[in-house]
């Protein structure tokens, strides 16, 4: 999967978390439905140890109540395709 289609799909998932501000009243059982399947996305969008530690952020952040409004998936494309500095090859 493209580096651009992961960040569309990264907004719209980020989007998708703020439903329960949105929309009154369904906040608090869309985070128990949301929690779980975003921290599972993270993990497929994103492989190894890195995915996995952003899978626990991303489902700890959309389950605990006022920090639905951090971006979890643009952030860690941002750290995946701008900040993280690849091994140079020792060629």
């Amino acid at each position: 999967m493209g580096k651009y289609k992961i960040l569309v799909l990264g907004i719209l998932f980020d989007a998708i978390g703020y439903v329960s501000f949105i929309i009154p009243g369904i906040g608090e059982f869309s985070d128990i439905v949301w929690a779980p399947l975003s921290g599972w996305l993270m993990t497929k969008l994103y492989k190894g140890k890195a995915g996995k530690v952003a899978g626990v952020i991303t489902f700890v952040e959309e389950a605990l109540p006022g920090l639905d409004v951090i971006p979890t998936f643009t952030l860690m494309w941002l750290y995946t395709y701008v900040l993280k500095k690849e091994p140079k090859d020792l060629k």
